[in-house]
């Protein structure tokens, strides 16, 4: 029997995808508050979706879509993998509290 090894990238730190929004922003020329103008959500929104307060929801991710060019799944999968990332780190931490020292 073969075993065989995955291997998978699990990082110790979660990216929000505020920051991959951003920097495409900078890339585009269009500022945040364009942005917010052009989907019609308001600025706030637009800056904690940008520092990872707020997630991408589908319909935001379909709005960055039609004004930035970038498809929603992309968004979405970001968004996807931040929260996991978070849990998991989440998860681990607690871990290290509850075991034995």
């Amino acid at each position: 029997m073969t075993n065989i090894t995955k291997n998978e990238f699990k990082p110790n730190y979660a990216v929000p995808p505020g920051e991959t929004l951003e920097e495409t922003l900078e890339a585009i020329g269009m500022s945040q508050q364009e942005l917010a103008e052009r989907i019609g959500q308001p600025l706030k929104t637009i800056n904690e979706l940008i520092q990872g307060k707020t997630a991408i929801t589908a319909d935001t991710a379909l709005q960055l879509e039609k004004v930035i060019g970038v498809s929603a799944e992309f968004w979405l999968r970001l968004e996807q993998q931040y929260r996991e990332t978070l849990a998991r780190l989440y998860e681990q931490e607690h871990l290290v509290q509850i075991l034995p020292k």
